[in-house]
């Protein structure tokens, strides 16, 4: 990290770790549509008495179960440092426009982390922060007129599908007691899976622009300092 003499602070390294991240968890959803899909023809066999022997029914069970578990905690894994990495790159992404002399931002560098954490305000109030930091880092002189570029809908939208698939899946699987709600629990959570592969592409590019847009108006800025 490295600070400019008017505040503006360098985000490459921590831009560099996050890509790493959105990457791991493209992978990590790859590997548990994977998982999940062997998981799904495992329930079926169950469903149509494929197993003759109970043996044998309980020994895939608890592969299966615990190939599930070890992914399902590396995601989580991957999830909390991306996660935590993400909202650090959100704060600075907000200071820096304002360096860059974004004026008149409704969202502080605060509260444009803190809005994911508050209950039903949590499913718009982030994305208008977002909006706001891309538009500041579009042209900070004059940010309240700047177009707001599909890209940041479709990223909202995958992240409110992903995030309510996972946590339907989790309540039906908890409360799960018959075959074919372990299914509906299974075909869930690789909906889920399957939209975050394009939520954390989206993000990427987001990422990468608006860092782009930010570095390039820092260079302006310093230019006109120094001629």
């Amino acid at each position: 990290m490295m600070e400019h003499g008017n505040g503006f602070i360098d985000s490459a390294e921590l831009t560099k770790w996050i890509k790493w991240f959105l990457y791991l968890q493209v992978g990590i959803s790859v590997i548990a549509l994977i998982s999940g899909v062997l998981e799904y023809q495992l329930l079926n066999d169950f469903k149509d008495g494929v197993y003759a022997y109970q043996d044998e029914a309980i020994a895939a069970a608890e592969e299966s179960d615990s190939r599930q578990q070890v992914i399902s905690i590396i995601q989580l894994l991957i999830l909390f440092v991306s996660g935590f990495l993400i909202l650090k790159w959100i704060y600075r992404a907000n200071f820096n426009a304002r360096q860059l002399g974004a004026s008149g931002m409704r969202f502080t560098p605060g509260w444009s982390i803190g809005w994911y954490f508050l209950p039903v305000v949590c499913l718009w109030k982030p994305y208008q922060a977002m909006k706001e930091i891309w538009k500041a880092s579009s042209n900070p002189q004059d940010w309240r007129s700047q177009p707001v570029p599909s890209i940041l809908p479709w990223w909202w939208f995958f992240w409110i599908v992903s995030n309510l698939l996972g946590y339907a899946s989790f309540r039906i699987a908890l409360n799960a007691e018959q075959i074919n709600e372990l299914i509906v629990a299974n075909v869930t959570l690789l909906f889920s899976n399957i939209t975050g592969i394009p939520l954390s592409l989206i993000l990427l590019a987001i990422v990468n622009k608006v860092y782009e847009m930010q570095v390039s108006h820092f260079g302006k800025v310093t230019t006109h300092a120094n001629p």
